[in-house]
């Protein structure tokens, strides 16, 4: 049971009673407390971040205090004989022109196409680069690019042109460094001088010498136009490369300017319809294959340091071009239907010097020099050389020689025609390109005579020893032959063909001059060429080569191999040396192509080009003095009372105009040993 409750005394004090218990209140926290306590941290980790991506991407960033010219191939000026340059080999860095200094209007083609904000960007772009997205986008493609001349500029010095995202962090990355280091005019500069435009140029003031001609402080706006627009692609648009389509570049950059406000529509049209300088240096321009053949001997010069030379050679400008027009319409037209595919031409003077040579049909389908490397059997091109042997064992233009079937062993030489004259001159025999009596000339004559008349006047290939030798079995280049043939209208005095008359450095520093002449000087008599070159003549006039006929005195020989897979004409006047072979590069027969047909006409024709102007004169060969009055004509001595291995020959021989099959005969002598003319 529960006690009862005490009650309080009179004068005691209520007891208090406890508190009520309140709820505990709750924080205060503002939001904006919370955004900005987390957005601190975040911030925070946000550059620990970065600069961890920031290090992983430029930790092999290369060092921006040392910057690289760019890599270039030394070039090569080649000057004509008149002094103007008709083409440079190799990479070109011109004068180093401050931005401030360049015309206003090559300085805004730039801008205007490359990056119209360049001025107020801090190195890269982010309008630019956003445009560029969505037009990308837009186009499914990309057709725009969000660098900045800044990025180009930062790539071009220190970077390759890897396409990753980590090159183009870089790029970035060093874009702001060169903005916060450089004034913007300094860059600009950098740029300008430094980027690739080109036929081998770097820098505008190169491209512009190369292109028209003059520095880049003095190109107009069509002109500046043109440069802005190779930086699309340089390769592409050059001007030397296809000349219609740098125009139209050129003219997208007038409106790219007027649509930046750089210049008026009037400006634009006026610019778009002015004339533009020719082009110069492409790269298979107008005499290239002589111009390799002019790079190929430079180092044997002045060595293989690798500078930029000025060469100064033996072309003539107006010569070249004819004997290339004439080429490619002989294998355009005739050649084309007798199955001619490539032919090439050397021009020289008598002395030498080489004004125009073509190695082939196009350099820029093929630029193998067919002028200098391909080695071919010349046929009865190679003739003359048998008969000056003869000529220096006491014979004459008017000793008999028999026309009529031989046979040494089992290989039987045919004349080109059908039939036998029986005994005829020396000069009908060559006129006529007889094989019979050219076989009989060198079993008299010996072929080491032979060989070293031939060597004398300049063929270095081997040459066979076999009585084949007579029909020209034996390979040679077009060069090489038609130097030979250069003691025949000199007078007797070898020459070696050459091109390059001097070589300078850039700062004009003569490293070699030709001085005299080259070959082995006189090696005959002038009235022994005299003799020959009247034998040579009468194959123009009345022999295998009156194809080849001019309003002038002119002589030459026709040579085509087994087969017609080759067919040459080589020949002169008294002021030029030329030669011409046709074929094919893999040896196929064309359509009963002699010398006496395509190539003869080829002759004439760039003959008669080349002495437009010049007064008609006799050959220098036959103007000479005679030679000592020989006796009235005689049939040649029969060596083969004398000589024990003639006599060997001739008893082993069967006789008989019956031929041989072809595999009887020796590879070497079934090409050119047969029906050669």
């Amino acid at each position: 049971m529960a006690a009862p409750a005490r009650k309080p005394a009179p004068d005691e004090p209520a007891p208090r009673k406890p508190p009520e218990r309140q709820p505990p209140r709750p924080r205060r926290r503002g939001v904006w407390g919370f955004l900005l306590r987390w957005t601190a941290v975040l911030a925070i980790w946000g550059f620990v971040g970065l600069a961890a991506v920031v290090g992983w991407f430029a930790w092999d960033m290369p060092d921006m205090d040392e910057v690289e010219l760019p890599t270039r191939r030394p070039s090569i000026t080649l000057l004509a004989a008149d002094g103007s340059e008709f083409l440079r080999l190799g990479d070109l860095v011109g004068d180093v022109v401050d931005s401030r200094r360049l015309p206003a209007h090559l300085v805004q083609a730039v801008l205007a196409v490359e990056d119209r904000r360049f001025f107020s960007h801090f190195g890269i772009d982010p309008v630019g680069l956003a445009r560029a997205i969505w037009v990308n986008h837009n186009a499914g493609r990309t057709v725009q690019g969000g660098s900045t001349i800044t990025q180009q500029l930062a790539k071009n010095l220190f970077l390759t042109p890897e396409r990753s995202i980590r090159r183009k962090v870089q790029e970035a990355l060093i874009a702001l460094w060169l903005d916060w280091r450089y004034e913007k005019h300094e860059i600009l500069t950098a740029y300008l001088n430094r980027v690739y435009l080109g036929a081998g140029t770097f820098g505008v003031d190169a491209a512009a010498r190369t292109y028209f001609g003059k520095s880049a402080l003095r190109v107009d706006l069509r002109e500046a136009a043109l440069l802005a627009g190779l930086l699309k692609a340089p390769s592409r648009f050059a001007p030397t490369n296809d000349p219609a389509e740098s125009l139209k570049r050129a003219s997208v950059v007038l409106d790219a300017m007027v649509d930046a406000g750089f210049v008026s529509e009037t400006q634009a049209t006026i610019a778009k319809s002015a004339s533009l300088s020719s082009a110069r240096g492409g790269p298979g321009g107008a005499g290239r294959y002589f111009a390799d053949w002019v790079a190929e001997q430079v180092g044997a010069y002045v060595g293989r340091e690798p500078r930029d030379l000025v060469v100064r050679t033996t072309l003539d400008v107006r010569a070249q071009a004819a004997a290339e027009q004439r080429l490619r319409a002989m294998l355009d037209g005739p050649g084309a239907q007798a199955r001619a595919g490539q032919a090439a031409i050397v021009l020289m003077s008598p002395d030498g010097a080489v004004r125009a040579l073509v190695g082939g049909r196009d350099w820029s389908d093929s630029p193998f020099n067919r002028a200098t490397r391909a080695l071919r059997q010349p046929g009865s091109a190679f003739k003359p050389f048998v008969y000056l042997a003869a000529l220096e064992t006491g014979m004459t233009p008017e000793t008999l020689v028999e026309d009529a079937p031989i046979r040494i062993g089992r290989w039987a030489p045919e004349n080109f025609e059908p039939g036998f004259r029986g005994s005829v001159t020396l000069t009908t025999a060559m006129a006529h390109s007889i094989n019979t009596s050219a076989v009989r000339l060198l079993d008299r004559a010996g072929l080491d005579r032979t060989r070293e008349v031939a060597r004398a006047l300049g063929i270095t290939r081997p040459l066979v020893r076999d009585l084949s030798l007579a029909l020209g079995t034996s390979e040679v280049t077009l060069v090489e032959l038609t130097g030979a043939y250069g003691a025949f209208a000199n007078g007797g005095r070898s020459v070696w063909p050459f091109a390059i008359v001097e070589i300078q450095d850039r700062q004009g520093r003569v490293l070699y001059r030709r001085q005299g002449g080259g070959g082995n000087g006189t090696v005959f008599p002038a009235g022994r060429i005299a003799q020959l070159d009247r034998m040579l003549a009468a194959v123009v006039e009345e022999g295998t080569g009156r194809a080849a006929r001019l309003d002038r005195p002119a002589a030459g020989k026709t040579g085509t191999t087994q087969a017609h897979r080759d067919a040459w004409f080589v020949g002169f006047t008294a002021d030029y040396v030329a030669g011409v072979w046709m074929g094919n590069d893999d040896n196929t027969p064309m359509a009963r192509v002699t010398g006496g047909g395509l190539p003869a006409r080829l002759w004439r024709d760039v003959m008669a080009d080349v002495h437009q102007g010049l007064p008609a004169r006799p050959l220098r060969g036959i103007a000479a003095p005679p030679p000592p009055a020989e006796a009235p004509a005689r049939a040649a001595p029969d060596p083969a009372a004398t000589d024990p291995l003639t006599a060997l020959i001739r008893r082993l021989a069967t006789g008989g105009p019956a031929p041989v099959r072809d595999d009887d005969v020796p590879l070497h002598l079934r090409d050119g040993g047969g029906n050669n003319n």
